[in-house]
């Protein structure tokens, strides 16, 4: 896990496991609702989710192009995107895939204005 906005393409044309952009046309409106979500969170806004293992990694304004970061092929986001037109982004929420039931209540303060923000922008 990590805690960022991702958005489309996940894959790409060289289907190389990190680093290539693969740009969508709609490339600007994806990463405006990611940078929507992504500045009210307190965590992804700073770029640095600082998961254990991963302390080096960084996402500027707390976005990143999925095929950037790593390439998926397949995946649901691109699907929906190309074939029905819907338009997707991937949230990544925590660094831990579980948290604890005692963490829930912190998840909640940490992404309630992200949610009011996107909702507002959709």
């Amino acid at each position: 896990g990590s805690v960022v906005a991702s958005y489309p393409y996940d894959d790409s044309p060289t289907h190389r496991l990190t680093g290539v952009y693969s740009k969508s046309a709609d490339d600007e409106v994806f990463k405006y609702l990611a940078k929507a979500y992504a500045s009210h969170h307190p965590i992804m806004r700073t770029g640095k989710p600082n998961c254990p293992g991963e302390e080096g990694e960084t996402f500027p304004d707390g976005i990143t192009n999925g095929a950037q970061w790593y390439d998926v092929e397949g995946g649901m986001q691109d699907y929906n995107y190309v074939w029905a037109n819907c338009f997707e982004i991937t949230l990544e929420l925590s660094c831990c895939k579980y948290p604890a039931t005692s963490e829930l209540p912190k998840e909640w303060e940490n992404n309630r204005e992200s949610l009011l923000a996107f909702i507002e922008k959709v």
